[in-house]
């Protein structure tokens, strides 16, 4: 019998073609939240992103339900422990997305020391009459040689950062309560491989020595990673970069460090309330801003469908 797939945040075209032609029916019409409890139990599996959420209610409306899959890193959107002990395999695609946010995580940090964000602002309405007042306005930027980049959470992505960052001339630290160490692998066109071996740090060290601080942690169940009582023992004039979960950093208390000048700048791609972030956050002149999108590239895209689509027809066949 024919596995139906409800791929209800979408599902790229290298992955479904993949999924049909292995003999498997796939639906991407996407089904609003509160009606998946009564359209999902006639499917098989579940493909998501970051939109639907999977919890105990909707898992126990689908007895029948085999496979939760979440393209992407991050499974807070899915009771993954609830959903196995119900014998639900769940898998989620680690790997494919990582250069994708890890290039935002450094244009975030060009943005911020070049002024780009405000530039592409304000020269649209003011560039023609006030050429000479935002040249002189954006005139102060920083380079990033030389500087040092903490990143908190050391896996895929944050080693991605990291390669990045070491290939522009930044210094590199890092802290992760797992990854103990890492070796990063480049392979360099006319000059063959290039291997550099990172120790990770105390969170205290990391924080007390970066110009920059990029986030790639999961979500911490409801707290803040970054709050009032971090950034006080960060540098001053540091920067902040957040692609990873909103919340990760408190909000209120990162507001509050834009102020005093403590923090000189933060990029953000995602936030707390999402759809709905906080207007000041949207508007705030030392903050670069996008929608979420840290994985959302062509070439991402095309490899988290592939990873969905190879981990559905391994289990099934």
């Amino acid at each position: 019998m024919m596995k139906r797939i409800l791929a209800n945040d979408g599902l790229d075209p290298s992955g479904l073609k993949m999924l049909q032609q292995a003999g498997f029916e796939v639906d991407t019409t996407p089904v609003p939240q509160e009606e998946l409890p009564t359209v999902l139990p006639v499917y098989d599996a579940l493909i998501v992103r970051s939109a639907t959420q999977v919890r105990k209610p909707l898992i126990d409306a689908c007895p029948d339900l085999k496979v939760i899959a979440r393209g992407g890193v991050g499974m807070d959107n899915i009771d993954v422990a609830y959903a196995r002990d119900k014998g639900i395999h769940v898998f989620n695609t680690p790997a494919s997305s990582s250069r994708a946010v890890a290039e935002l995580a450094m244009g975030h940090i060009l943005s911020l020391t070049r002024f780009l964000h405000l530039s592409n602002r304000e020269m649209p309405e003011k560039g023609a009459q006030s050429f000479a007042a935002l040249k002189k306005a954006y005139s102060k930027g920083v380079e990033i040689q030389g500087r040092t980049l903490g990143v908190i959470g050391f896996g895929r992505i944050g080693q991605a950062v990291a390669q990045m960052a070491l290939g522009a001339g930044m210094k590199v630290i890092a802290t992760d309560p797992v990854v103990n160490e890492a070796v990063l692998n480049w392979e360099i066109p006319m000059y063959g491989k290039v291997d550099v071996r990172i120790l990770t740090r105390s969170m205290n060290e990391v924080l007390e020595s970066s110009d920059f601080i990029s986030l790639h942690a999961p979500a911490q169940a409801g707290r803040a990673l970054i709050g009032e009582a971090e950034i006080d023992i960060m540098k001053n004039g540091v920067y902040l970069i957040n692609t990873a979960r909103g919340g990760l950093i408190d909000e209120d208390a990162m507001l509050k460090g834009l102020e005093s000048g403590k923090i000189a700048g933060v990029g953000l791609d995602v936030f707390v309330g999402e759809p709905t972030p906080r207007k000041e956050l949207l508007h705030h002149p030392r903050i670069a801003v996008t929608p979420h999108i840290g994985a959302s590239t062509q070439e991402a895209q095309n490899r988290i469908g592939i990873e969905l689509a190879e981990g559905m027809i391994r289990y099934f066949q």
